[in-house]
């Protein structure tokens, strides 16, 4: 008897008893237009509404073929329950903040209804309606930011990084370490609202800041928020990360999820032993602009690779191709 797509993914995520293939999987976002248009549900509603957001992610495994759901398509949830004024797009754009409530780095209060904050809401509710519809059968993941991608939001990018280059890093901590709780509050409501596995997406990439960095200022809080969650946790950090792999495996997460500027030989030789691996078929050159068969090809790349899980590097551009993402799905299913 085959493995169900929920099956698949949790073998892979603890890189144990293997399944007979390597999942498809949506840590971050496979909405398109062209997915949009076959289910019938468009941007911003499916940021703003419970059941259109679960529909768009059902889509994901109905018409792609996904072994996961993942419903959040935005990075802008958790922010906008901090404070920020979010723009929630169209569908030709995805959401952003339009102000940084505390680019000052003025004291940040987690309010008591953080979870009850409507870009939260309706996250958690279409979790909920994801766990009715495809539960034990399908993987439902959930997402949040971490603290370093939500000081981007509080505090501005260019912001944050100039403290950090000028060694305010005592600013810089105090910032993390107020945030953390609303990452860790929004990961576990995601747990028990029906997620089985939820990313965690901080942003300390190698273009950014030096891996001398995250391992001074941002270790010590990933790994004091593993010790806090009692499921399993991928972390996604964009970008060319290869200077500081072993760092996220220190941190205590169960999976990277990476882009394709990673080598995935080199990322399976030098912690595949100690994390599983997700991901990282390129977006802008092969998802975006290349064929299925280019897609194809970087797929079975990174199966041979011995990558656990099989999917685009980060969130995809908006007009890619549904062709291109059903040939990883393509990729993984060959032979079985």
């Amino acid at each position: 008897m085959k493995s169900t797509p929920f099956n698949l993914v949790i073998s892979a995520l603890f890189n144990g008893r293997k399944g007979e293939r390597p999942p498809a999987v949506n840590p971050t976002s496979v909405a398109c237009h062209g997915l949009m248009d076959a289910c019938g549900v468009s941007f911003p509603e499916a940021h703003l509404n419970a059941d259109a957001m679960a529909e768009l992610a059902f889509a994901g495994h109905d018409i792609l073929g996904f072994d996961t759901v993942m419903p959040e398509y935005s990075v802008d949830q958790e922010a906008a329950a901090l404070g920020c004024d979010v723009d929630w797009g169209d569908r030709n754009k995805m959401p952003d903040c339009r102000n940084f409530p505390h680019e000052d780095f003025s004291d940040i209060v987690v309010p008591d209804d953080f979870l009850d904050k409507p870009s939260i809401r309706v996250l958690l509710d279409a979790l909920s309606i994801l766990r009715r519809r495809v539960g034990g059968q399908v993987a439902i993941v959930g997402k949040a930011m971490g603290p370093w991608t939500l000081s981007y939001h509080m505090a501005g990018t260019q912001n944050l990084l100039l403290q950090v280059g000028m060694g305010e890093t005592e600013k810089v901590v105090n910032m993390l370490r107020q945030l953390m709780p609303a990452t860790i509050a929004s990961i576990n409501a995601q747990f028990q609202a029906g997620a089985d596995v939820v990313v965690l997406a901080d942003h300390a990439t190698g273009n950014l800041v030096g891996a001398y960095h995250y391992e001074e200022l941002l270790l010590p809080i990933h790994r004091e928020i593993t010790a806090q969650i009692s499921g399993p946790l991928i972390l996604h950090v964009c970008g060319n990360c290869t200077d500081r792999l072993e760092l996220f495996a220190d941190a205590g997460f169960d999976a990277y999820h990476f882009e394709w500027q990673v080598d995935a030989k080199e990322a399976v030789a030098r912690i595949g032993d100690r994390m599983s691996l997700v991901g990282n078929v390129n977006n802008a050159q092969v998802l975006y602009q290349g064929t299925p068969e280019d897609v194809y090809k970087q797929a079975r790349y990174a199966i041979e690779a011995g990558v656990n899980m099989i999917g685009p590097e980060c969130a995809i551009p908006l007009s890619t191709p549904v062709e291109n993402l059903k040939a990883i799905v393509a990729a993984v299913r060959e032979g079985y």
